[in-house]
């Protein structure tokens, strides 16, 4: 039987974070919409993580709403610890990147909000992140929302 929070087909997110040793991105899908005035969003970030790491230095990160062209990107981006992999530099291989509003991002997103961090708090195994709405764009032609099922389906991550 599956437990409630693995019933839902949510999106599927890459917080693109900046620090000293440059670029980091992940996969995360504890993402939401919190307020319409101002626009806020909250977002948990796994705790030992390069993406943690980041957040806690910086003040800005980029929420990047992927598609199913990114599929093949989930494994090094969920799967590998920028603490002990490069991802910019193998994401820069790929010839996936890009830039948005002077930050690196990957391309073919289906949106992308530039996020600026507002507090954060212990949340158990992550930290919850509160963010205001900077900037944001959609895109013409996104292609299909990537969503947790698309993961399920290709064994990435299990219920």
């Amino acid at each position: 039987m599956k437990r409630p929070w693995n019933m839902i087909d949510g999106q599927v997110y890459s917080l693109a974070t900046y620090g000293a040793e440059g670029l980091n991105m992940n996969i995360m899908s504890y993402v939401s919409a919190v307020s319409m005035k101002p626009k806020r969003y909250s977002a948990a970030v796994y705790e030992n993580s390069k993406t943690l790491e980041n957040l806690q230095n910086s003040s800005h990160a980029v929420l990047q709403f992927l598609s199913l062209h990114h599929l093949d990107l989930i494994r090094v981006l969920g799967k590998k610890s920028g603490l002990s992999y490069n991802k910019e530099e193998y994401l820069s291989k790929q010839g996936a990147l890009d830039e948005w509003k002077g930050y690196p991002i990957l391309k073919d997103c289906t949106a992308l909000i530039l996020l600026r961090k507002i507090s954060s708090q212990e949340a158990g195994d992550h930290e919850l992140f509160l963010f205001d709405v900077e900037k944001y764009q959609t895109f013409d032609n996104p292609g299909q929302l990537l969503r947790l099922n698309h993961l399920r389906e290709k064994n990435i991550i299990s219920i």
